[in-house]
């Protein structure tokens, strides 16, 4: 099934039915038309079939119009991420090498700083608002007025690639993962089944479509035929207003957009939400119980996967079991294999065992490599698998706890350490907001575990530090082997723009300390 003909059928059967929410709404029949207008108008603007377009704007409905009309004309959609700098954005620019660049009135400027360092510049097309089009550049919603609203001459094949995402590039330069039409159809499917979302859903739009978990919500929500409610830039009161203006009925966020939710005071005004599911990154046991007494949902999915293979795991219940990752999706399949980053597909781990997580490449859900990136091909693909990175183990009931990476394992004192457990543990202490654990030199032990804090508002970085250091010793329930030999007060845990903790930015020294355990390091 390619994307072009499921928009266009959905229309057929809700014409009527709101695809569109927000202040600017639109029918299934008006927003079919109108992506079939913006796709003849990438063709006019010099996207021919099989082409790539890349798309850096803020986000919200026109984003999304231009990713739709993209498969329309049979053109592989490019969402880069607005928080690329220049050097970065010129880098993936020159690896994917794009026909067009659409671009608004927030990221203009960054896009003419990029093209300077770019060998064979795209077409810059204007896609803000077209009254303030800077001069010389072409606005696609222009072009679209002009074009015929029939749609695009060629069907999209479900092989043609459909997107390319390129990851965050926290461990090197962004790679690019070309998914084909058929692998986003399927991981859209798994989507609705996995997390219980329903024909004519409501949802919130806030999730960037350079990451996964916005193109699932939107492609989900086109399938289902239900409401997109677009949101272009996250901010809390205004996400809350959305969801209950809309009546919201099922949300898909990382947990630190949730927390943000929970921090207003207002979550529980948003009766309409009965459905919960987040990925991303891991939930804390804290925040899980906090949202289930605001929202009481009917379903809170922990979903476990990756731009590359969409679904790994799917954890049903985490009221229940919060943390948990489940068991594999409805298109997947899993192992624990040995964590030597050199281990093969049939090293599978003993029950009970921590082991590394591998999905199977023939999942409809899965992209085929790397986009001209051998090395990385050779690091994560084995014999049909995925070498995920990530660490697990499955309890008694079969089901995956995900416990860190393979590269963020700490080696302390000769002892495999994973960061993950500690971490959980000291989230529970009443004194910290947010905590990550990860490995420091040390002269006498390799590597100290150190616990990176971020305090309460209004307490002092000393008092952050005396506390937390005593929660761990009396209230944590770590053996002693376990328990930090270093813990540092920071002002903010790095993260991704999709929440991501940026873990290595911290074993790499990027941090402002406020307050230092080690001797004579106190800011």
């Amino acid at each position: 099934m390619d994307l072009a003909s499921a928009m266009r059928w959905t229309a057929e059967r809700y014409p009527h039915r709101v695809a569109v929410g927000g202040s600017h709404p639109m029918t299934y029949a008006e927003w079919n038309a109108r992506t079939e207008r913006v796709a003849r108008a990438l063709h006019d603007l010099g996207a021919g079939e099989g082409s790539r377009v890349a798309l850096l704007l803020q986000g919200g409905e026109p984003l999304a119009t231009l990713h739709l009309a993209a498969q329309k004309a049979r053109v592989a959609s490019l969402p880069l991420s607005t928080r690329f700098g220049a050097d970065e954005l010129a880098y993936c620019l020159d690896d994917c090498e794009p026909a067009l660049i659409a671009v608004d009135e927030h990221t203009h400027d960054l896009v003419v700083a990029a093209l300077g360092q770019v060998q064979r510049a795209p077409r810059v097309v204007w896609a803000g608002d077209p009254d303030h089009a800077p001069e010389g550049v072409a606005s696609v919603w222009r072009a679209a007025d002009r074009a015929p609203g029939t749609p695009a001459p060629g069907v999209p094949d479900e092989r043609d690639v459909s997107v390319m995402l390129y990851t965050s590039g926290t461990s090197g330069r962004p790679k690019g993962v070309p998914r084909t039409h058929r692998a986003e159809h399927h991981a859209a499917v798994a989507h609705l089944v996995q997390t219980g979302h329903a024909p004519g859903e409501r949802t919130l739009g806030v999730m960037p479509l350079f990451h996964t978990m916005g193109l699932r919500t939107l492609l989900s929500s086109v399938l289902a035929a239900g409401t997109w409610v677009p949101q272009a830039r996250f901010d809390a009161e205004q996400s809350l207003d959305l969801i209950i203006r809309e009546k919201v009925g099922a949300l898909y966020l990382v947990p630190t957009i949730y927390w943000s939710l929970l921090q207003t005071g207002r979550l529980a005004e948003a009766a309409s939400v009965r459905k919960l599911a987040y990925a991303g990154a891991a939930m804390t046991p804290t925040l899980a119980e906090r949202l289930t007494d605001a929202v009481h949902p009917e379903r809170f999915v922990n979903h476990y996967g990756s731009t590359e293979i969409y679904t790994f795991t799917i954890g049903p219940d985490n009221a229940a079991k919060p943390g948990c990752a489940g068991r594999a999706g409805i298109f997947s399949r899993i192992r624990l294999v040995d964590p030597d980053p050199e281990a093969s597909p049939d090293q599978v781990v003993a029950e009970g065992e921590r082991g590394q997580v591998i999905a199977s490449l023939s999942s409809p859900e899965a992209f085929a490599g790397y986009w001209n990136r051998p090395d990385a091909d050779h690091k994560s693909i084995r014999d049909g698998w995925y070498f995920t990175g990530d660490l697990a183990v499955a309890d008694e009931d079969g089901d995956l706890w995900v416990s860190g990476r393979v590269d963020d394992m700490i080696n302390s004192g000769g002892e495999n350490i994973y960061p993950e457990e500690i971490e959980r543990a000291l989230a529970a202490s009443p004194d910290v907001d947010e905590v990550i654990v990860a490995g420091t030199a040390h002269d006498k032990w390799g590597h100290a575990v150190t616990a990176f804090v971020v305090g309460k508002p209004g307490v002092s970085p000393e008092q952050t530090l005396a506390a937390v250091g005593e929660f761990a010793r009396a209230g944590s329930g770590l053996p002693s082997m376990k328990r930090p030999k270093r813990y540092v007060v920071v002002d903010e845990i790095p993260k991704s723009a999709v929440g991501k903790i940026l873990r290595r930015q911290l074993t790499e020294g990027h941090f402002t300390v406020l307050a230092d355990s080690e001797e004579g390091s106190q800011a």
